[in-house]
């Protein structure tokens, strides 16, 4: 009996990625790192900024950054729809260094509300984190 499930994520320009036999998903999720398996109660959440995990059948692991959105998984179909999301192992650096400096801009702005302020917060030591390893 397999133990996989399909993936499916969204972004507004395109389908960026469909997989069908992946065995664990790790969410940045406003509850905290959510990992899915199959046969997982279904749910709906919303994602914050960070590092979304894929594990598939194959033992490979992927990271993605995925900026906001949300998840649903229901009938072992996870569906993920994102504002932003691209390929960790595939990130150009300057593109990276530009969201950075973009979003540090956006937090020196003084009528952010604190749930605006913590996800702008996240999302530049997030992309910090990322641009040090990449």
């Amino acid at each position: 009996m397999s133990n996989t499930f399909k993936l499916e994520i969204v972004n507004p320009e395109k389908s960026f990625l469909v997989k069908e036999n992946v065995t664990e998903v790790v969410i940045p999720a406003f509850e905290g790192e959510m990992g899915i398996l199959k046969d997982h109660i279904s749910i709906i959440s919303f994602l914050k900024p960070g590092v979304l995990k894929v594990f598939e059948a194959s033992s490979e692991e992927k990271k993605y950054y995925v900026e906001d959105g949300i998840i649903e998984f229901k009938n072992n179909c996870l569906s993920v729809l994102t504002s932003n999301i691209f390929d960790i192992s595939e990130a150009d650096k300057t593109k990276v260094t530009e969201i950075i400096d973009n979003a540090e801009k956006e937090a020196q702005e003084i009528d952010l509300d604190d749930q605006k302020r913590y996800l702008i917060e996240q999302k530049i030591e997030v992309l910090k984190l990322i641009s040090t390893i990449n």
